[in-house]
């Protein structure tokens, strides 16, 4: 019965989405609360919202900041010189554009943090798509791929980390067998962005440089002046790079934790880019206008994932999953499990997945003489699937930073991604991440 209603709620709420007939805010809510309603939780409904809210809470004041802060950066210009050196590389083809795209994401993915990642890659590359063209949804797609490739798989990243600790492993024994099987999906997302860009370039051909080049000088001299109608300082340039710079550093050191690090970093850029009181209100409520969605999102997201993690949903659903795999097909489990996780870890927050179906996936593992390790790599091949899907937080922030919605992105982007996560499992079995239990 919990299945059924885990999975109607899933269903439903995608129908909604995908077909544009609610808003993802509201379907996000609206869904898990009629099914558990239906399911007889009515009088823990808030307890249950609540929990969920409290778990996505720290991500909420982490988005809100960071969009607060790349929002100054962007509209300062930071990262303009980025944009005009992949320009220049690539002379206007949209096919060289998209695969820098390709390239840039999988090295800023390293950092781990998905809104960072998706923030620096729009802020770099996002003018030169509108310039040129081609479709923001080529640049999300590519970026959620990257994410999902490095910061899902490789040890530092959120999902590995809840995987090696769930199931009391090694870091160094679970990643080391990984690297091939990544450096082989980076490969296959260079080539889908070569065939995504030769279909830009087909669509709109290639732009002539100097047109396009003038058009962003022009712009970025706009972007450079200040509310009184001064130019932007270049010694302001400088210290806005190196106080990301800090930030990233101070990130991947872990120095303090990212919502923290973002309040002061946005704290820091407000008061050194926009000085006067006047100016630093209409810059919070034009960048608040960003930040407000993704926050509001990311809070129905949590109600969601309460709901149905407080009720049980999720184990129902990983349990009845399990019961439908025949005995036979037991020395294929590792590969059974690779193919589980996409569905499961589109639909579900990683903390479900990994704490909730990953342990019960493993036990039953053991049972065929399968070690737990290769679970853990079966399971985080879901990965870039779960970066598209509505319980990624930073997805929302990718989402506002394009300008399209949550239905527009999934329909682009469902095929390539899934592409991309089927052929991880083969990628994992030639290069002997994983291995059937012959």
């Amino acid at each position: 019965m919990l299945s059924i209603l885990g999975f109607s709620t899933i269903i439903l709420f995608m129908f909604l989405v995908m077909t544009n007939r609610m808003s993802a805010f509201v379907a996000i809510i609206v869904s898990p609360i009629l099914f558990a309603v239906i399911g007889g939780f009515g009088n823990e409904l808030g307890s249950m919202m609540l929990e969920g809210i409290k778990l996505v809470a720290p991500t909420a004041v982490l988005l809100l900041f960071a969009v607060l802060y790349f929002g100054i950066m962007m509209n300062a210009g930071l990262f303009d010189p980025v944009s005009r050196k992949i320009l220049k590389i690539a002379k206007g083809d949209p096919v060289k554009i998209v695969i820098g795209t390709a390239i840039l994401s999988l090295l800023v993915a390293l950092d781990g943090d998905g809104t960072t990642s998706y923030m620096i890659i729009c802020s770099a590359l996002l003018p030169i798509y509108k310039r040129i063209g081609i479709n923001p949804l080529v640049l999300a797609t590519i970026a959620v791929m990257s994410l999902g490739t490095i910061s899902g798989m490789t040890p530092w990243g959120g999902a590995a980390t809840r995987a090696i600790s769930v199931l009391g492993l090694d870091s160094t024994e679970y990643f080391k067998p990984l690297i091939p099987a990544i450096l082989c999906g980076s490969a296959w997302i260079i080539l889908t962005a070569y065939v995504m860009g030769r279909l830009e370039r087909k669509r709109i051909g290639i732009i002539h440089l100097e047109k396009v080049e003038q058009e962003m000088a022009a712009s970025q001299e706009m972007a450079a002046t200040i509310a009184e109608g001064k130019p932007a300082n270049s010694k302001l340039i400088w210290f806005n790079f190196l106080l990301t710079l800090a930030l990233m550093i101070a990130l991947v050191l872990g120095l303090a934790p990212l919502p923290i690090l973002f309040i002061v970093g946005f704290v820091i850029a407000l008061s050194f880019n926009h000085p006067n009181l006047a100016e630093q209100k209409s810059v919070i409520k034009e960048n608040a206008s960003h930040a407000v969605p993704v926050v509001m999102l990311v809070l129905g997201a949590g109600i969601f994932t309460g709901i149905l993690s407080e009720t049980k949903m999720v184990d129902s659903m990983a349990s009845d999953l399990l019961r439908i795999i025949p005995d036979s097909f037991g020395p294929f489990f590792t590969i059974i499990v690779g193919l589980i996780s996409l569905p499961l870890s589109f639909l579900m927050s990683n903390d479900a997945f990994f704490f909730g179906a990953l342990p019960v996936l493993a036990q039953s593992a053991s049972e065929y003489g399968i070690h737990p390790i290769e679970i853990a790599r079966a399971g985080v091949i879901g990965q870039p699937l779960h970066s598209m899907g509505p319980t990624s937080a930073p997805l929302w922030v990718l989402l506002e930073l394009v300008r399209r919605d949550l239905g527009q992105f999934q329909r682009y982007a469902l095929i390539p991604v899934t592409i991309l996560s089927i052929m991880f499992i083969v990628f994992a079995l030639i290069t002997g991440a994983i291995s059937i239990a012959w």
